[in-house]
């Protein structure tokens, strides 16, 4: 009798421990007390890591900050963890106070219309700088077999990416390795859309997909096949496909080998 008993004073206290163990995992909610109301970005970090670290989701803080796809975001950003979902994104911090010199993010290159403060004046256009090669990850391989049907555009937010032809069906492949952070049809202009992160400064987007073959969170070798081409949300069957750097859209052909 006296084991039976000390056999459920066991069986009870495991439970406990099971039940706390499996609450202390649980996503944190926005009004949780110990998820702070900004975070400052620090270099290296991400907007997967930074929800991670409060247990949140990390689309629940794009969309507090209106941060669209690629989802980059910059040194000394600071982001809203708590509140309601932002109309614009935050303003980005300039080159040096990202690097901890010049004026603060709050003296510059804010947005007017704020009610804080008068904004600065507007800062001259910086010189172009040397386009970045990619880090040690492979080189860049062709997405797509078809002509380039569409050049790339700096003057048209349409054509910020090539437009590669064609049949439905023909197989998308990865440009260079990396992860799926994007798999979906939410965001406008793209159709079915994937996006693959190469490393903390370039990602590629492939739009107008028929079939989507990967996941968001999958990890894809260069070439490896990541979609069926189609035509969701163009004329006519075409792969369109941006490689952003720091989030800016460059040409592809400068970084795709001749074929």
């Amino acid at each position: 009798m006296h084991e039976r008993v000390l056999r459920g004073l066991i069986f009870v206290l495991l439970a406990a421990l099971l039940v706390a163990a499996v609450s202390g995992c649980a996503l944190r909610t926005p009004g949780d007390s110990r998820v702070p109301d900004t975070h400052t970005v620090s270099r290296g970090e991400t907007l997967y890591s930074i929800a991670s670290r409060y247990g949140l989701e990390w689309r629940a803080v794009a969309r507090r900050n209106a941060i669209g796809a690629p989802y980059v975001i910059h040194p000394g950003q600071r982001l809203r963890l708590t509140g309601p979902a932002r109309s614009s994104p935050p303003p980005v911090p300039s080159r040096e106070t990202a690097s901890g010199s010049g004026a603060s993010s709050s003296e510059r290159g804010r947005p007017s219309g704020t009610g804080d403060e008068p904004a600065s004046a507007p800062e001259p256009e910086p010189e172009p700088e040397p386009r970045p090669a990619p880090s040690g990850d492979g080189e860049w391989v062709w997405p797509a077999d078809g002509d380039v049907v569409r050049a790339f555009s700096d003057s048209s937010s349409t054509r910020r990416g090539l437009g590669i032809g064609g049949e439905p069906g023909d197989p998308v492949r990865a440009a260079r390795s990396g992860e799926v952070v994007y798999a979906g049809g939410g965001l406008v202009g793209y159709g079915r859309l994937i996006i693959v992160r190469h490393d903390e400064r370039f990602l590629s987007a492939y739009g107008h997909n028929d079939e989507l073959l990967v996941e968001e969170g999958d990890t894809v070798e260069g070439g490896d096949p990541i979609a069926r081409l189609g035509a969701s949300g163009t004329d006519r069957p075409m792969l369109h496909f941006e490689i952003r750097v720091d989030g800016s859209p460059v040409d592809p052909a400068g970084y795709l080998p001749d074929r």
